[in-house]
């Protein structure tokens, strides 16, 4: 029985087909992000939901959907499956008392980043890729660092000086050659092209979606939210959108799961969040436009989704369109005044980029584009922890024999 039903390359923009036998990065027709696709019907005949429900409680136990080939090219922490955390008081305080939050803080790294860096670092070692490069804003650097390391890989990481200090040191313990750049994650990535092109044949670039195979593992927060919630979807998935390869993951699990017919009911109504400091994707679709347009001077609090032109817009624009999502910016202070909400609700401390989503959830509420019956989904993309610097922690220092009011 097969691992892995991947069956080839297709280009998300021209549909050019590529053989997934050897590595790629973009489309050699027009340049654009290639998808892995499957052969589904072997996947049907092979395995059954019932089936997926006796196998480890982690992402790989989707092998026939992902693209590594043996088990023994499987590079893994024991990523995955993450728990749909009902968000009770809070939901109720915003009027969405069906809200649930998918919490990626917990897996390796402390960032869901850590799905696409197994996947894409188990596939890059099988196909013989012995050094990777990547611009990062943090997290991706830091997981693919990580899991570059326990696959024996070398890693060269470019993020903005001003990314968390936190996963600037996990890059560093990991072994990886880090550099700092006084920009934004578009001048990083400019430096890996240039060490790229200088270095051809000897270093991989592995920036999102410059090889197909990161998005294999985010898509697996699509399959595990269907998967608990009974092979239903939720009414809505509200999604922080930086480079948007979550959301685009999603979008594909969720069209390979109908074709599958493992998914029963409607799929979810997709939402992009942004910063309104950086955001490019909710310009475009505000204007009906199918690709973004560069976003001058960005900046936000909300680091992982300062993104001032994803390379796969137009696939990010399309699952809105497709699933009659939609697109909102937030402010910075309003989404730090929920991420103090949702932890003295719910004891959840979320990161900058989760806050976002929840700030998106209630102002959509209060819109009326959410009804209050729906069950919604906010993916809580990293642990809060990562960001020590968005909560003051000022308190006074009490003399030893003080008494507590």
């Amino acid at each position: 029985m097969s691992f892995s039903h991947l069956s080839h390359l297709e280009c998300g923009r021209c549909g050019a087909v590529h053989a997934a036998q050897r590595p790629h990065n973009l489309c050699t027709a027009c340049g654009s992000p290639l998808l892995a696709r499957y052969d589904l019907d072997a996947v049907r005949s092979s395995v059954t939901p019932a089936d997926l429900a006796t196998r480890p409680p982690d992402l790989w136990r989707y092998h026939e959907l992902l693209p590594v080939s043996a088990p023994g090219s499987v590079v893994s922490l024991g990523e995955g499956m993450t728990p749909l955390v009902p968000m009770a008081r809070y939901g109720e305080r915003i009027g969405v008392p069906g809200l649930l939050m998918k919490d990626e803080g917990l897996v390796p790294t402390g960032s869901f980043k850590a799905r696409g860096a197994a996947v894409g670092v188990s596939r890059a070692a099988e196909l013989g890729i012995g050094r990777l490069a990547m611009p990062t804003n943090g997290n991706a650097g830091a997981a693919w660092a990580v899991y570059g390391a326990r696959a024996g890989l070398t890693s060269t990481v470019v993020m903005p000086a001003d990314a968390p200090e936190i996963t600037r040191r996990e890059c560093v313990a990991a072994g990886a050659d880090l550099h700092l750049v006084d920009g934004l994650i578009s001048d990083a990535g400019r430096m890996v092209g240039e060490l790229v092109a200088r270095e051809a044949g000897r270093v991989f670039d592995a920036s999102t979606l410059k090889e197909p195979y990161r998005i294999e593992g985010k898509k697996t927060m699509g399959l595990e939210i269907v998967e608990q919630l009974g092979w239903r979807s939720p009414d809505v998935i509200i999604y922080p959108t930086g480079g948007g390869v979550g959301l685009i993951g999603i979008h594909k699990a969720v069209r390979e799961l109908t074709e599958l017919g493992w998914l029963t009911g409607p799929p979810p109504r997709l939402v992009a969040v942004q910063a309104e400091g950086c955001a490019p994707i909710v310009r475009a679709f505000e204007r009906g436009e199918r690709e973004s347009t560069f976003w001058e001077d960005s900046r936000t609090v909300a680091f992982g989704i300062n993104v001032p032109k994803p390379l796969g817009d137009f696939l990010i624009l399309e699952a809105l369109a497709e699933t009659s999502g939609t697109a909102i910016a937030v402010g910075d202070d309003e989404l730090i005044e929920d991420l103090r909400a949702v932890a003295a609700l719910e004891g959840a401390y979320v990161c900058p980029e989760g806050a976002a989503a929840f700030t998106a959830a209630r102002r959509l509420r209060a819109s009326g584009w959410i009804a209050e019956d729906e069950r919604v989904v906010v993916l809580n993309t990293g642990a809060g922890l990562k960001y020590p610097q968005t909560v003051e922690a000022d308190a006074p220092i009490l003399p030893v024999d003080a008494s507590l009011a």
